[in-house]
């Protein structure tokens, strides 16, 4: 099967908040991985809330909508499963898939994936955030660690701007930090490796201006 690259948009009250965010995105991961970009699709509209989900490939556009999903609080497990690059969101996810699978193994959501180095990658589904003291901009993984570019950390950085970071797990420990991705948007952080996540009234103020 050739790679395709994927591209999940929220529908919410009728419209694509972040549309050109994924578009933007598109054109870009076309272009640095030789798929053609499609020549035209239907920007979704109306309806019920819901995932349209757009799998670009050479051979075309293959379009697929499902529920939301939870937005209640989330799980994390630190994974064994080493991280490596994926700077570009395409159907190469296995390291994801197996992350996924060694969370739900133990009771988790979702589980971290460290770089070879030791540094915070991203989750399975989600990318990471975390506020540092008293700043007003959230921290996140360092993009030259080779993470996945999300609409969700673009649209987070349109809205508070962004310090990135490298840090190892251990920086983790007793900070406010929460996840976020295009599908469901800002969600809080109940526990990491068992142990209570201290929720920062920074993350509702953002939350709640991220579909704005």
């Amino acid at each position: 099967m050739s790679l395709s690259l994927i591209e999940t948009v929220r529908v919410r009250d009728g419209e694509a908040p972040l549309w050109g965010l994924h578009l933007r995105r598109l054109v870009r991961s076309c272009r640095a991985l030789g798929v053609p970009f499609p020549p035209e699709f239907e920007v979704p509209a109306g309806g019920h809330d819901r995932i349209h989900r757009l799998q670009v490939s050479a051979q075309g556009v293959d379009v697929t909508e499902r529920p939301v999903g939870s937005t209640a609080p989330v799980h994390l497990v630190t994974s064994r499963v080493v991280h490596r690059p994926y700077p570009h969101k395409t159907t190469d996810r296995a390291q994801f898939n197996q992350a996924m699978q060694e969370a739900r193994l133990v009771g988790a959501d979702d589980a971290i994936l460290l770089t070879p180095g030791g540094y915070v990658a991203e989750t399975a589904i989600w990318g990471l955030f975390w506020w540092e003291g008293d700043g007003d901009r959230p921290c996140a993984p360092a993009l030259e660690l080779e993470i996945l570019p999300g609409v969700a950390r673009e649209r987070i950085g349109e809205l508070a701007g962004l310090a990135e970071r490298k840090v190892g797990r251990p920086a983790l420990d007793g900070c406010a930090f929460f996840v976020a991705n295009a599908a469901r948007g800002i969600v809080q952080v109940a526990t990491l490796d068992e142990d209570p996540v201290p929720l920062s009234p920074k993350t509702a103020a953002l939350a709640a201006r991220f579909w704005a």
